[in-house]
């Protein structure tokens, strides 16, 4: 076959035109990576915004997982555990996002950071329930981990039987969504990080109910006061409040996103050292809650080579007490 010749003017037109194709084609996809107007006006320190630099590493997590396959929700989730979680007066600080931009949607919510542990004499890596001074990723601390997650998969459990406001006995079903990370939060799975309602069972005994579904052999079920900690602190999991719960749960079932939640060790790095040296975090590009970092001073990070050493060393010296029985509940 005889190739015809391509005049050397058509042959550029061509190309120049090829060139403006390409152009534009990653001018649209810049744009769609970009963070549009209606989000971008939901950016800030003040109650309910996101700070930039949350919301622009959650997107960049969601669009990557977008890219790869691995999520086709189109709504994502980022936490900012450096807020703090108790206003006062009742008022619980809104710190978790829910963003869907399919929609325009953008919602923030309360959400509990993990509470710590004081090993009396040895450690101390507590935190309060207002503001997070601590985080880390080892097992047993009941640390946030601060980092990229994946929603994964849903388990609802039976936990016992409550008193309504009518003095009727309810069932109490809790479901829990099992978070999997990467990079210092690959071990989640492992600590059973993940989300859940921020509600349990105090005070628990056996009542006797034969004819309920759920009684054990002897006809007895757990039985206690329920409780609502969504202004408390977590095992280190992230707790939303009943209500929240009820709308974000459904949203994940079967249908993984992403989660990033804010601190990482790089942050509270940076933020330990120009705290020490009382230099501006603006001025560095560094982000904290000014209110939480006024309170706590500076923040650690407390990471799992040198964390659960200390905690394993600590349960071989202080060995839990033996379990003791539920007891049988007393009165109707």
């Amino acid at each position: 076959m005889r190739l015809r010749s391509v005049p050397l003017g058509v042959a550029v037109l061509c190309l120049f035109a090829v060139a403006i194709a390409l152009t534009m084609s990653a001018r649209s996809f810049a744009r769609s990576s970009s963070v549009p107007a209606w989000l971008q006006a939901h950016v800030g320190e003040g109650e309910g915004q996101i700070a930039q630099v949350v919301l622009e590493r959650a997107r960049a997590l969601y669009l990557k997982k977008v890219s790869e396959g691995s999520v086709k929700n189109p709504c994502y989730f980022a936490m900012d555990a450096t807020r703090p979680g108790d206003l006062g007066n009742s008022v619980l600080g809104r710190r978790y996002y829910i963003i869907c931009e399919a929609e325009q949607s953008f919602r923030a919510v309360s959400a509990g950071h993990g509470g710590g542990r004081n090993l009396k004499g040895v450690a101390d890596f507590s935190n309060g329930r207002r503001c997070a001074k601590n985080f880390g990723n080892a097992m047993d601390s009941e640390l946030t981990a601060g980092g990229a997650y994946m929603t994964a998969d849903t388990k609802t459990s039976f936990k016992g039987y409550y008193r309504t406001a009518a003095k009727q006995d309810a069932v109490f079903m809790r479901s829990f969504v099992q978070f999997d990370g990467e990079g210092e939060t690959a071990n989640a799975r492992q600590r059973v990080i993940g989300g859940h309602p921020a509600a349990l069972l105090r005070g628990m005994c056996l009542l006797k109910k034969p004819q309920s579904s759920y009684a054990d052999h002897d006809g007895f079920v757990p039985f206690g006061k329920l409780v609502n900690y969504a202004g408390g602190r977590s095992n280190g999991c992230t707790s939303w409040s009943p209500s929240d719960a009820q709308l974000i749960i459904p949203m994940i079932k079967d249908n993984p996103t992403t989660l990033y939640v804010y601190p990482e060790s790089r942050d509270i790095a940076a933020i330990a050292r120009k705290a020490a040296s009382r230099q501006s975090l603006s001025s560095a590009g560094l982000y904290w809650n000014a209110s939480c970092l006024k309170e706590i001073g500076a923040p650690k990070y407390w990471p799992k080579q040198t964390l659960e050493p200390i905690i394993a060393q600590y349960k071989q010296d202080h060995p839990a007490p033996p379990p003791q029985p539920v007891p049988i509940c007393k009165g109707p």
